[in-house]
C-alpha cells in the first residue's frame, strides 16, 4: 500500500497517473494547501520542503520519497514499469524528466504566478516565463516529431511527468499554436485511462477560475 500526500496541482497530478499506470494500491492523503497543511509538523516528518506530493511505501518499512521526480523514478523502479531497462533508453527517459523537473514546471509555475496570482501585473516578468515556456514547448515539440514520447516509442515517467503541466498551457497563458506534435502528444496522452483518473485524484475545487486564481494569490503572498 502506498500513502500518497497530494493535492489538486500538476506535480500531484504525475504521482496519481503514475500510480494508476502501475496498478499500485494506494491511499489518498488530500493536503489542503490554502489551510497551509504542508507547513504542519507531521506532514513535515514525511517531507521537509513542505511541498507536496510525498509518499509513505507501506510496503517497505514505511519509506517515505519526497520530490515528484524522485517518488515516480522509485515507483518506477519498484514496480519494473515505465523506465526502460537499456541503459541508453533509461538515461534518455531520466534526462527529460530532468527536462520537466528543471525546466517545464518551474518555468510554468513561474508564469502562473505573474500571469493569475500576483496581485501586481508586472508584463516584463510574465512574457519572461511564458516565453520561456513556449521555447521548452518548441524543445518538445521538435522531439515529438520524430517520436511517439519524450523518450522515444516507449511510454516513460518523462510523460507522466511533463503531460500534467504541459495540459494546463491555456491557464499559464502559452500559446501552443503550431506546435502540432505537441498537440498530438497532448490529446493522446489525455485518452489513457491513468491520465482521466489521475487528474481528478484528489478532485479540484468547484470554485471557478477567477475565484480559484484569488485563492491560490492570497496563499502565495501571504
Amino acid at each position: 500500500m502506498i500513502d500518497l500526500y497530494t493535492a489538486a496541482t500538476p506535480n500531484g497530478h504525475k504521482i496519481s497517473i503514475a500510480l494508476e499506470e502501475m496498478g499500485l494500491e494506494y491511499r489518498v492523503n488530500h493536503i489542503d494547501l490554502m489551510a497551509a497543511e504542508q507547513k504542519k509538523p507531521e506532514f513535515l516528518a514525511i517531507n521537509p520542503n513542505g511541498r507536496i506530493p510525498a509518499i509513505i511505501d507501506r510496503d517497505n518499512d514505511d519509506f517515505a520519497v519526497f520530490e515528484s521526480g524522485a517518488i515516480l523514478l522509485y515507483l518506477a523502479e519498484k514496480t519494473g514499469k515505465f523506465l526502460p531497462a537499456n541503459p541508453k533508453k533509461r538515461s534518455q527517459a531520466i534526462q527529460w524528466l530532468m527536462f520537466q523537473m528543471g525546466g517545464v514546471g518551474p518555468m510554468m509555475g513561474q508564469a502562473n504566478v505573474f500571469y493569475r496570482y500576483f496581485p501586481e501585473k508586472i508584463p516584463a516578468a510574465i512574457d519572461r516565463y511564458q516565453h520561456e515556456s513556449r521555447r521548452l514547448f518548441e524543445v518538445m515539440n521538435n522531439q515529438l516529431a520524430d517520436n511517439r514520447y519524450l523518450a522515444g516509442e516507449e511510454y516513460t515517467i518523462a510523460d507522466m511527468a511533463t503531460w500534467p503541466w504541459v495540459r494546463t498551457f491555456e491557464w499559464s497563458g502559452v500559446d501552443i499554436t503550431g506546435l502540432i506534435h505537441l498537440q498530438r502528444w497532448i490529446e493522446e496522452l489525455a485518452q489513457r485511462p491513468a491520465s482521466l483518473k489521475g487528474i481528478v485524484t484528489p478532485p479540484s475545487s468547484d470554485l471557478n477560475d477567477e475565484e480559484r486564481a484569488k485563492e491560490i494569490r492570497k496563499m502565495v503572498t501571504e
